[in-house]
């Protein structure tokens, strides 16, 4: 009788140890994805601001040119510069209509790169950029509001669940229009 009672003991302890040891496996995972991120789908040529892993703001955006891709990965915004002046192959254009880079500027810990607004509002919803992620300035100014200096930034070349999740599957009529594919016969 008291070898039943010392292995539940036993089990009780290691149900226990593995209980506890689960928790803190949880609870590392939702500390390693960060309450507020940037999600943008290159191909869709969107941004969606989440926190808390719930869509707050998707905007349209224009990204890289074939040319000039935007890049993919993990990023942090570090710096937040409202009216930036644009540095370019001896060129300077202070802040104001002319500027390339719009009202405001989200520098992206991959030097050269940043999310911006822009003085060619067509160029929204096109693959146009230098590689940067450009908005609409009302849109940028708005998203400039809401996000600090360290939080994620996650630029996709290709479509997830995730990002079906957040911006909706994609229409296969979409897709093939996309792809060049959709001309009439």
């Amino acid at each position: 009788m008291r070898t039943v009672e010392e292995q539940m003991k036993k089990l009780a302890a290691l149900v226990g140890v593995m209980l506890v040891a689960t928790a803190e496996a949880l609870a590392q995972e939702n500390l390693a994805r960060p309450a507020r991120r940037i999600v943008v789908s290159i191909p869709d040529r969107k941004l969606a601001l989440m926190d808390a892993g719930h869509v707050v703001k998707i905007f349209a955006t224009a990204v890289g040119a074939p040319h000039s891709p935007s890049p993919t990965g993990a990023y942090q915004i570090v710096q937040r510069i409202p009216d930036p002046t644009w540095y370019t192959k001896g060129k300077i254009v202070p802040p104001g209509k002319g500027n390339p880079l719009g009202t405001r500027w989200l520098g992206l810990s991959r030097k050269g790169y940043g999310i911006h607004g822009t003085n060619n509002p067509g160029s929204i919803g096109h693959n146009a950029s230098h590689g940067c992620i450009r908005m609409r300035n009302r849109d940028v100014e708005q998203l400039f509001a809401l996000v600090e200096v360290g939080d994620q930034v996650e630029l996709y070349a290709e479509r997830t669940p995730e990002l079906d999740a957040i911006f909706g599957p994609v229409i296969v009529a979409q897709a093939a229009a996309a792809a060049g594919a959709g001309a009439a016969q």
